[in-house]
């Protein structure tokens, strides 16, 4: 009686999707974070809404379409932050207005589309989560984990520092559209679940989150994993029993994580900066723990 949130096919992929989109979207977002990009999923998902009424009004794959929308937004964006005299806050602007009229638009346009079609991938859906959706989102999540843990030394020191990474040979403008490309594919694995409006808070909540348990890299990376993992499956499961919106419970859920590890580490903080004074002078000449290179890139 207990798993009968088990038993519904549509709940069997819409878990399945969630899962993946629990261990993408954080796997993203902490490079995101690391760059001070952390708004980039929202320019994205406005841009990926065009896709989405293209894809309806060509009577094609809305998620495959929105990819492909998404990914060439995405590098846009990032061409534009590198080589324009635009700033980057304006390109991101643009991005949002005219992705979501232009979805908006062409949805309408659509003699299949509606309104209530747009709102499913805007806000997610646990029953429009289709077969194909699930195939598409499992491709797309292998390629999205395959770069963010194959490449992750070397994206971490491009997020780190761009003129450190070229100097040491790294191809920077080749990772930077990387990252990009990544984010873009991470936000349509995310749609069916969290909604193109909320996967941004999936994307950077966790890893704000992981940050305050932990210092290296390594080990934020996979509690923040972990704790996307987490939320995407409660906020599923809360969403089938109470026939609540799963991606506005889901970023509630992450916030609501986020704010009870704030406040764990906060007298752990404390505690930490009284032994800290109360050590040997001789052991101010030490390293802070915090600076250690090895904290930082033991991946």
């Amino acid at each position: 009686m207990t798993m009968e949130f088990l038993e519904p096919a549509f709940m069997q992929r819409a878990l399945l999707a969630a899962v993946l989109v629990g261990i993408t979207a954080p796997a993203v977002g902490i490079y995101l974070v690391q760059r001070r990009q952390a708004l980039m999923g929202d320019g994205i998902g406005h841009v990926a809404m065009t896709g989405v009424g293209l894809g309806f009004l060509l009577n094609s794959s809305p998620v495959w379409m929105a990819t492909l929308v998404a990914v060439a937004g995405s590098v846009a964006m990032e061409l534009i932050r590198a080589y324009g005299r635009t700033r980057g806050d304006l390109a991101l602007a643009l991005l949002f207005y005219g992705g979501m009229a232009g979805g908006v638009l062409l949805i309408n346009l659509s003699p299949t589309g509606s309104n209530a079609n747009l709102n499913s991938y805007l806000f997610g859906s646990l029953s429009t989560v289709s077969a194909e959706d699930v195939t598409a989102i499992s491709v797309l999540a292998a390629f999205v984990i395959a770069v963010t843990v194959g490449l992750r030394r070397q994206l971490f020191a491009v997020s780190q520092d761009e003129e450190f990474a070229r100097v040491t040979g790294l191809p920077v403008r080749a990772l930077n559209l990387l990252v990009a490309i990544t984010a873009a594919v991470t936000v349509t694995v995310a749609m069916r679940v969290v909604g193109l409006l909320l996967v941004s808070a999936l994307m950077v909540v966790p890893v704000a989150a992981a940050q305050q348990l932990s210092r290296s890299f390594r080990t934020t990376f996979a509690l923040a994993v972990v704790i996307g993992t987490g939320v995407t499956l409660g906020g599923t499961v809360t969403s089938y029993y109470q026939d609540v919106p799963p991606g506005a419970t889901i970023v509630l859920l992450a916030i609501a994580v986020f704010i009870g590890l704030t406040l764990l580490a906060t007298p752990l903080a404390r505690r930490r900066a009284r032994a800290a004074e109360a050590a040997p002078a001789e052991c101010d000449m030490a390293v802070p723990v915090s600076r250690r290179p090895t904290d930082d890139v033991r991946l």
